[in-house]
């Protein structure tokens, strides 16, 4: 039998071969997008790229790719994706343990994570230099809000996640990593502007806020914490952390912005609290699949560290 191919139930519990070179061309087509991108990646021709996404989705029997600008996964197509991502980990797995079976080519691992964007901000982004040491590791991030990236563990999208979620996922496990603590802060003249006696409830119905997207619900759960009552403020959608501090500077609005993110703008007076001591802290865990993969094992642990030198812990 080929070495190449490998029997696995299909989802229709029918019988099919995998075909792991049109697999890892799959998997290079919706990374980079394009049959293009994908076919320099893999030093072979588009029409390579194309004939094998064809063999496979004629083996699949279905649709794999929607073809488009960038191309996109069906469902089948991602769990098939995902299957690859765990292949590929099994392989590093296997060529540590017996360096004899070492490729003449690198072997790259695509390690999908799932983390929030005022973590990638901060105290993750000093991470990220340390994960990729631990070996040929190719980062590939998904930024969510933190109560909402546990999803993509659950639908397989990501090997691990950083979440407010402290009950793991079906199949992963879970671990503290701290608190980020955020403070209400706005520029010293929109408070002025819009506080002139002080916080108070119909202040913050009509004074500006800002907020990440539909799901940020940071600047409500402050406003309930302190009040005692939910308002709706008038809302900027501003999709970035440095876009907060860049707004809340020029008196757009006022916000939660992490601390760590504004300490220097505080310090100079650039920005004030909007009600001094009232910090919100926010508990982040990391899940991660509990494949056997010392590689995991090596990213758990640099996460880990990295985040019990910047964030509060218990």
């Amino acid at each position: 039998m080929n070495a190449n191919y490998i029997s696995l139930a299909n989802i229709s519990n029918t019988y099919f071969m995998l075909d792991y070179p049109s697999l890892y061309a799959l998997a290079a087509v919706l990374r980079e997008g394009s049959f293009e991108r994908a076919a320099r990646t893999l030093h072979v021709t588009p029409s390579a790229i194309s004939q094998r996404i064809r063999l496979l989705e004629e083996r699949a029997g279905c649709a794999l790719v929607i073809r488009g600008q960038p191309c996109e996964a069906t469902e089948t197509g991602r769990q098939l994706c995902q299957h690859v991502d765990r292949v590929l980990l099994l392989e590093h797995e296997l060529q540590s343990n017996v360096p004899s079976l070492l490729r003449d080519e690198q072997l790259w691992i695509n390690v999908p994570i799932a983390v929030n964007a005022d973590s990638l901000a901060t105290w993750f982004a000093k991470a990220m230099p340390q994960m990729v040491v631990h070996g040929p590791v190719l980062l590939q991030l998904s930024v969510d809000d933190e109560g909402h990236t546990t999803e993509w563990l659950r639908s397989g999208s990501v090997l691990a996640a950083v979440t407010a979620t402290e009950q793991p996922a079906v199949g992963c496990s879970s671990q503290p990593l701290g608190a980020m603590r955020y403070v209400a802060a706005a520029s010293p003249s929109f408070v002025a502007r819009h506080f002139p006696n002080g916080v108070d409830l119909e202040g913050l119905r009509t004074a500006p806020s800002l907020r990440f997207n539909a799901k940020d619900e940071l600047q409500q759960r402050w406003i309930i914490r302190l009040c005692g009552h939910q308002v709706e403020p008038p809302r900027h959608a501003l999709p970035s952390p440095q876009g907060f501090v860049a707004a809340a500077m020029a008196g757009m609005g006022w916000a939660m912005h992490p601390l760590a993110l504004i300490a220097d703008q505080l310090r100079s007076g650039q920005m004030v609290e909007l009600v001094p001591n009232t910090p919100l802290d926010v508990p982040l865990y990391w899940q991660h699949t509990r494949a056997a993969s010392t590689l995991l094992d090596s990213l758990t642990k640099t996460v880990v560290k990295a985040a019990s030198e910047e964030l509060r812990q218990a």
